[in-house]
């Protein structure tokens, strides 16, 4: 017989943990903070990064079901979301609002057109311009994928109290804007 594995004392430590990637504060300073204090946060960090890693693993499988890139997938959000609001696309509002290119633009509506995803017409107002919409299709399978999981992320921040949600914005806002003088040291 195979002697058994010894017991360990300590789970796996985590790799968000800066006790564990920098012990001596060289980047992560944790001054006036104690153990818990720590282990609070890195269990935050951790939730950010299995959201994050759902967050992908969804957005990979929302893209293969429906055979785009990410941009592709970008430019269907914001089209039904126009459309939403009975406003006409063009191909230079999505130009726009995806921050391409005219050139990269006509191969993205040719790609998505080729696969039966929007339709092209003339735009109601504009000889000069085509309104794009997508199919109704491609608006069922955006639903059932991307809206889903935007409905799910909806509920749970629903949850909170008005508190709450406002501590998490800020906390999402701090995380999304520039770093600090004393971060960038």
């Amino acid at each position: 017989m195979d002697p058994e594995p010894a017991a360990r004392d300590d789970a796996e430590p985590s790799m968000m943990d800066p006790r564990v990637m920098d012990p001596d504060q060289e980047i992560v300073h944790r001054s006036g903070m104690d153990d818990r204090d720590v282990d609070e946060v890195v269990r935050v960090l951790e939730a950010l990064r299995a959201w994050r890693e759902t967050e992908r693993r969804m957005s990979v499988v929302s893209r293969r079901y429906m055979k785009l890139g990410e941009t592709d997938m970008r430019a269907l959000r914001y089209i039904i979301a126009m459309q939403s609001h009975g406003r006409v696309v063009t191909p230079g509002a999505i130009a726009e609002h995806l921050g391409i290119t005219t050139a990269s633009t006509t191969k993205l509506i040719d790609r998505l057109a080729a696969g039966g995803h929007v339709l092209r017409s003339p735009h109601p107002s504009d000889r000069r311009s085509l309104a794009i919409e997508v199919t109704e299709d491609t608006r069922r399978a955006a639903r059932e994928t991307v809206g889903r999981s935007h409905a799910r992320r909806f509920t749970a921040a629903a949850r909170l109290t008005a508190q709450e949600r406002e501590v998490v914005t800020r906390f999402l806002h701090d995380l999304a804007g520039p770093g600090t003088d004393e971060e960038q040291t």
